[in-house]
Order: structure tokens, then sequence, then C-alpha cells
């Protein structure tokens, strides 16, 4: 996870992560942590934070964070990661999966385009309470 932090350029705060870990996992209907792994040895993960929408016709997910560390990428890992998580979120009748991508990532776009995600041509906005 501070991996992904640095390559995403966020602060990293240890024990807020740990402790935000700690409640995703113990409350399923807040979303999913998934790890994979390749011969053993873990190589990324995902987070996927449940919600709900009228536009995108009820529940959606927002695939929240997705690190593959680079020795792994290109092996495929990324792709079954991400088809797992659409069947994971298929299977709990959620309608839509959003995410979102920093503009220095044109890898990472391109690789999201390929696997159907559509870019809304929208600007994702926050307000800290």
């Amino acid at each position: 996870m501070r991996d992904f932090y640095v390559f995403e350029q966020l602060p990293f705060e240890e024990t807020r992560q740990r402790s935000l870990v700690l409640q995703l996992i113990s409350d399923r209907h807040l979303g999913r942590l998934i790890v994979f792994e390749e011969a053993g040895e873990l190589v990324g993960y995902m987070v996927l934070g449940f919600g709900f929408s009228l536009e995108f016709h009820g529940r959606d997910c927002l695939l929240d964070e997705f690190y593959v560390q680079p020795k792994s990428r290109s092996t495929g890992i990324g792709t079954a990661a991400i088809n797992f998580a659409v069947q994971t979120c298929r299977d709990l009748g959620i309608r839509a999966v959003h995410l979102e991508a920093d503009h220095f990532n044109v890898r990472g776009h391109e690789f999201y385009k390929r696997l159907g995600f559509k870019d809304h041509d929208r600007h994702l906005m926050t307000l800290w309470i």
C-alpha cells in the first residue's frame, strides 16, 4: 500500500490506513479488500468501495485503490484482478464499477480503456468534511 501511495503522490499514514483497512474488512457492506499473489508472493491489491447511485441504476462500486508491483505488470495479473473484481460486483448485484486515474498515468488509462472502462469527461471533485 505504501508503494501505491508513493506512486500516486499521496500522503501515507500507516496507523490511519491500518485502521481503515480493518474497518473495511470487518463490514462486508462497505466493500472488499482483494490481494493478489504470484508464486506465493504478494504482488498487488485493490480496494472496492460500495455505494448507491440513481444515475448508475442502483448499487455501484468505486475501485478505490488498485496497485500491481512494477515487476508483475504486463503479466496478466492486473487484467485477472479487474475481471475478478467485476465478477464479484456482478455476483453482488452491483450495476457499475467506477475508478479514477491520475492524468499522468497514461499507461493506466490505456489499460482501463482496453478493459472497457469509459471516460465520462468529468472531474472527480471532493469536499473533505
